[in-house]
C-alpha cells in the first residue's frame, strides 16, 4: 500500500478518536452539562447528522479543490471545533460544534476515500479502505481508552483540548505525504450531474442502505456501553476503557480480515459474517451481567461488526465507481446514516425499557433486518436468473 494511505490513516485515527470517545464520556458530560444520559448520547448522533450532511456536501464543493488543500482545511476546522467545544458551559454550543466538527470530518474523508482509491488498483478498493479504516479502529483500541482516562482524571474537556492538539502531527502528514495537484476541468472525470445520478443505482442504494443499518447496530451499543459494563455488570468505572479497547482490538482485526477479503470473497464474509453477528448480539445481551462474558463478547463483536460493515462499504465504493469524485462520499454518508440512526434507536430503547441492555437487543433487530434484506435480495436474483455481482 502507498505510504500516503498511512498519513492519511493517521489524521483518520484523530477524527476516529473524536467520534467514538463519548462512548466513555457520556456520563461525566451529562453530569457536568445537566443533562440526562440519553440526552447526551444525541451528541454522537449529532456528529453522525454532520457526517451524512457533510459528505456529499463537501465533495461537491470541493471536487476541483487540490487534494492537499480540502483535507488541510478540514483538519484546522476539525481542531477549532473542539476548542470551542472545551471552553463552552452550554450544551447547545456543544451539539452544534459537534455538528461542525462533523461536517469537516466528513469532508476531509471523503476526500481521503477518493485519494486513497485512486491512489490503488481498481480491484485493491477494499485494502485501501481497510488501511484508513484502521485509523478508526485503533482509535477505539488507543484513542477512545485514553480520551476516557484523561477524562477521569482530569475532565471531559481536557479529552477535546487532546483531540484538537493532535490535530497539529496530522496536518503535517497531510502537509508532507498527499499531493496538492488541482484537478483540472476535462480530465475525463464525469460532471457532478453525472456522478449524482449514480445514486439511482439499485445495486447502490442497496450496498449504502445494509452498511448503514449494520453500523446503526454497532453505534447503538457502543454508544450505550459504558452503562452495561458500570450498571449491568457491576464493574467500577476504570474497567469502561478496558472494554473499549477490547472492542477497538476486535475491531482492528475484523477490518484487517475483511480487507484481504471483500475485494475478491466478499460473500463469504457476508454470508459467514452476517448470522454470526446476530447471534452475537443476542449472546451479549444475554450474558451481559457476567463481566468474563461480556468482556469476550464485546471483543467478538468489535470484529463481527467491523468484519461485516466495512465489507458492505467496501460494495459501496465498487457500486459508486462511476462517480471516481463523490464515491467516497457516499460511502461516508452510509456510515454515518447508521452512526446517527443507531444512538437515537438506542436511546429511544433506554428510554421505553429502562435496562442498559436494551441497546444490544436494539442491534440485533437491525442486523436481523439486513440479514433479510440481503436474503430477500439472493433469492430475487437468482428467481429471475440475474449473475452475481462482486
Amino acid at each position: 500500500m502507498p505510504f500516503p494511505l498511512y498519513l492519511l490513516a493517521l489524521a483518520v485515527f484523530v477524527m476516529g478518536t473524536s467520534e467514538f470517545m463519548l462512548a466513555g464520556l457520556i456520563p461525566a458530560a451529562a453530569a457536568d452539562l445537566d443533562v440526562t444520559i440519553g440526552v447526551a448520547g444525541l451528541l454522537t448522533s449529532a456528529f453522525a447528522v454532520g457526517m451524512v450532511v457533510g459528505a456529499p456536501l463537501m465533495a461537491a464543493f470541493a471536487r476541483r479543490w487540490p487534494p492537499r488543500l480540502t483535507l488541510l482545511g478540514c483538519l484546522l476546522a476539525f481542531a477549532g471545533c473542539h476548542a470551542i467545544g472545551a471552553l463552552t458551559p452550554d450544551f447547545s454550543v456543544l451539539l452544534v460544534t459537534r455538528v461542525l466538527s462533523a461536517v469537516a470530518t466528513a469532508g476531509f474523508l471523503a476526500v481521503a476515500l477518493s485519494t486513497a482509491t485512486a491512489l490503488v488498483a481498481p480491484e485493491r478498493k477494499g485494502r485501501a479502505l481497510s488501511v484508513l479504516l484502521a485509523g478508526t479502529t485503533i482509535a477505539t483500541v488507543a484513542g477512545v481508552p485514553a480520551g476516557a482516562l484523561i477524562g477521569g482524571a482530569l475532565g471531559w474537556r481536557a479529552t477535546f483540548w487532546a483531540i484538537a492538539l493532535l490535530c497539529i502531527p496530522a496536518a503535517l502528514g497531510v502537509i508532507l505525504g498527499i499531493p496538492n495537484e488541482r484537478r483540472a476541468h476535462g480530465d475525463g472525470t464525469p460532471t457532478l450531474r453525472a456522478e449524482l445520478g449514480v445514486l439511482a443505482s439499485p445495486r447502490l442504494i442497496l450496498a449504502m442502505t445494509l452498511g448503514a443499518m449494520i453500523n446503526a447496530a454497532t453505534f447503538a451499543v457502543l454508544t450505550f456501553l459504558a452503562p452495561v459494563v458500570t450498571e449491568t455488570a457491576g464493574l467500577p468505572e476504570v474497567w469502561v476503557p478496558v472494554v473499549l479497547v477490547m472492542f477497538g482490538g476486535g475491531s482492528f482485526l475484523g477490518v484487517t480480515i475483511a480487507g484481504r477479503l471483500s475485494d475478491r470473497r466478499p460473500g463469504l464474509v457476508l454470508a459467514v459474517g452476517g448470522p454470526l453477528l446476530l447471534v452475537g448480539w443476542v449472546v451479549l445481551a444475554s450474558t451481559a451481567a457476567c463481566p468474563v462474558p461480556l468482556i469476550v463478547m464485546v471483543f467478538v463483536q468489535g470484529m463481527l461488526s467491523f468484519g461485516v460493515g466495512s465489507t458492505l462499504i467496501t460494495r459501496v465504493l465498487y457500486a459508486a465507481a462511476d462517480a471516481p469524485s463523490m464515491g467516497g462520499s457516499y460511502a461516508t454518508a452510509a456510515l454515518n446514516i447508521g452512526a446517527a440512526a443507531g444512538p437515537v434507536l438506542g436511546a429511544i430503547a433506554l428510554a421505553g425499557w429502562r435496562v442498559p441492555t436494551a441497546p444490544i437487543w436494539v442491534a440485533g433487530m437491525l442486523v436481523t433486518t439486513a440479514l433479510v434484506i440481503i436474503g430477500a435480495t439472493r433469492f430475487a436474483r437468482r428467481r429471475h436468473g440475474a449473475p452475481a455481482t462482486r
